[in-house]
């Protein structure tokens, strides 16, 4: 039986957890690196990095809906012990990312200037978004692969792996961007240009030390595999639990660029602001989406074996420590709101308007995080229809329209104050309808081991 379905529920969590921090750390760390160089060269170029962040989103989340069909399905054939049937989707997951993320990235990159231009970007900006994203859409690739071979190591156990070579990515990232953007140790001074160079090069290091892991160490990548079922059929499962998962990730950048489209009425500053402030923003959830990207191999497993007291004992543990880790953040970030200005910036509109984000935005950061957490569980349990439809509400119901309308009446300050209501009410709502959810199966469970019958409610 997996590690998963057995033993202390908050020591499993917390074990596969603790060691995926420094991976969560790698995944925000990218942009936040970039972000926090770039802004060195001045706020023009700190303003593309924020007009192309909602496209990266859009990018990293596609990539994303497909490792968590990927993850869903081997942690479930693994907890029924099936490790050829494991095998096989993992490699045949890697061969539809690759050619998603090709996709993607053809058509990205002969629409930088009409995308960007609908978004708000003026004649000084494009340039400098030109600059980054075209080599940004050339190594998209080796972004989509770490993002689904992450989840993989995770359902294995392996959340050690899963980490390091995360974080070897982000270490080399580090010490590339200073390098290749202002032209150290002999090396051009590249700008913009640069810093994208280092964040594909370094992904580039960490796609190949996650084959070596898969092929070698744990033997999921393999030809055998590869020719073990028809391929069609594995993409066909794996795109059942990924298009809704892509649905539902999707609306994030796609929110992201309304917002950012709404700050662009209030100039270049109010982008260069929101865009450094959503690097800090998910630099500040790294800790709880360590313990929520665990949530969906732990719910699959024990799902799959009928431990529906596990899950209820893991929701509530989940909930528990969101709300607590929100509540401390919001105060953190409230006392330090101008010490975390003045690291990127010291352009005093960029400054007001940044501080004034951190004032108000993180006090909904708690109920944000139960909201995600939801949407993980809902997977777990094989219902990720209904993490769409959660996420959905979000964004469509509450987020564009009061973001609109806080814009509209209240300017920036407006546009702050919708998000917070939005991630208030949301969190509200997916708390809710997972524990009637949960009840519901509860009152049909299946036999210990057996898998329980996924019905949407």
């Amino acid at each position: 039986m997996s590690i998963l379905v057995q033993g202390s529920v908050r020591r499993t969590l917390f074990r596969m957890a603790f060691p995926m921090l420094a991976g969560t750390f790698a995944m925000n760390a990218y942009n936040l690196a970039d972000t926090w160089f770039v802004a060195k060269l001045g706020t023009l170029p700190l303003a593309a990095m924020g007009f192309s962040f909602p496209v990266v989103m859009l990018l990293t989340f596609m990539a994303g809906g497909i490792g968590t069909g990927v993850t869903t399905l081997a942690s479930h054939a693994l907890g029924r012990k099936d490790r050829p049937l494991a095998a096989r989707i993992v490699t045949h997951g890697f061969l539809l990312t690759m050619l998603v993320s090709g996709v993607m990235s053809v058509a990205g990159y002969l629409s930088i200037e009409p995308v960007f231009t609908r978004l708000g970007a003026d004649a000084a900006t494009l340039p400098l978004i030109g600059e980054y994203m075209r080599t940004w859409y050339l190594g998209a690739v080796f972004m989509a692969l770490p993002m689904m071979g992450n989840g993989i190591l995770i359902a294995l156990g392996d959340s050690v792996s899963a980490g390091r070579f995360m974080m070897l990515g982000t270490l080399l990232n580090v010490v590339l961007d200073p390098i290749m953007i202002f032209g150290f140790l002999g090396f051009p001074a590249l700008g913009i240009f640069g810093a994208a160079l280092a964040t594909v090069f370094s992904q580039a290091v960490s796609t190949a030390w996650l084959f070596w892991l898969l092929i070698r160490k744990h033997r999921l990548l393999c030809l055998e595999a590869w020719h073990a079922g028809p391929v069609g059929e594995s993409w066909w499962r794996i795109l059942g639990f990924a298009v809704p998962s892509i649905i539902s990730m999707v609306l994030m950048p796609v929110s992201s660029a309304v917002i950012t489209h709404l700050l662009s009425r209030f100039g270049p500053e109010a982008v260069a602001a929101g865009g450094a402030a959503g690097r800090v923003e998910s630099f500040a959830f790294v800790i709880p989406m360590a313990l929520g990207i665990s949530l969906t191999p732990f719910m699959s497993q024990n799902f799959g074996a009928g431990r529906l007291d596990r899950i209820g004992e893991a929701k509530s543990l989940a909930v528990r420590f969101a709300l607590a880790y929100g509540a401390l953040i919001a105060v953190l970030f409230a006392l330090g709101a101008p010490v975390l200005a003045a690291i990127f910036t010291k352009d005093a509109k960029v400054t007001e308007i940044l501080t004034l984000y951190v004032s108000i935005i993180p006090f909904g950061y708690g109920m944000m995080e139960v909201h995600r957490y939801c949407g993980f569980i809902f997977t777990g349990m094989q219902r990720p229809v209904l993490a769409t439809v959660l996420n959905t509400v979000r964004v469509l119901g509450l987020l564009i329209p009061l973001s609109w309308a806080g814009a509209r009446y209240a300017g920036i300050l407006g546009i702050f104050t919708g998000r917070l209501i939005t991630d208030l009410t949301v969190g509200l709502i997916g708390l809710f309808w997972v524990t009637r959810v949960l009840r519901g199966v509860s009152r049909r469970p299946a036999p210990l081991g057996a898998a329980i019958p996924a019905l949407d409610e």
